[in-house]
């Protein structure tokens, strides 16, 4: 299967990078904002969900991750809820990438989220190197993501 590689310039097509990004592990160290070219960037390891179906009774093979750049650009402000921006050796798990009032809003695990403030969504994604085996399928079953 090729590297994925995905643009997002509007609120539906954020939807489809929020998909491919669901259940992907972020570490803090490795999320930038900078501000001085209005750039947000981070790398995930992301579940590569493409390979599955979403019934999980379904056999989808082998359970891969791989490596994803993300980039968000013309970001005028970055804020965060509910994370320590000291502890750079925390981990997050990325729930879900919304289109919320003008922003764009990065759902994490345990209550955090990252806001950006954007002129408009201009979202890049690209996968980075070769997957990996994984012998875990994220999983929600209370359907909420917890």
């Amino acid at each position: 299967m090729k590297p994925l590689k995905l643009r997002a310039l509007d609120a539906e097509d954020l939807e489809v990078v929020s998909a491919c990004l669901q259940d992907a592990v972020v570490p803090l160290s490795e999320i930038t904002y900078l501000p001085g070219e209005r750039r947000f960037a981070m790398v995930a390891s992301r579940f590569r969900w493409e390979n599955c179906g979403p019934d999980e009774d379904q056999d989808c093979g082998d359970y891969e991750r791989i490596n994803c750049g993300v980039v968000f650009d013309l970001v005028t402000r970055a804020r965060t809820r509910n994370v320590d921006l000291t502890d750079r050796g925390q981990t997050f798990d990325l729930l879900a990438v919304e289109a919320r009032d003008g922003d764009i809003v990065l759902i994490l695990g345990g209550g955090g989220e990252v806001r950006l403030e954007v002129e408009r969504i201009v979202c890049h994604l690209q996968d980075i190197g070769t997957p990996w085996p994984t012998q875990w399928r994220p999983g929600h079953p209370d359907g909420n993501g917890d």
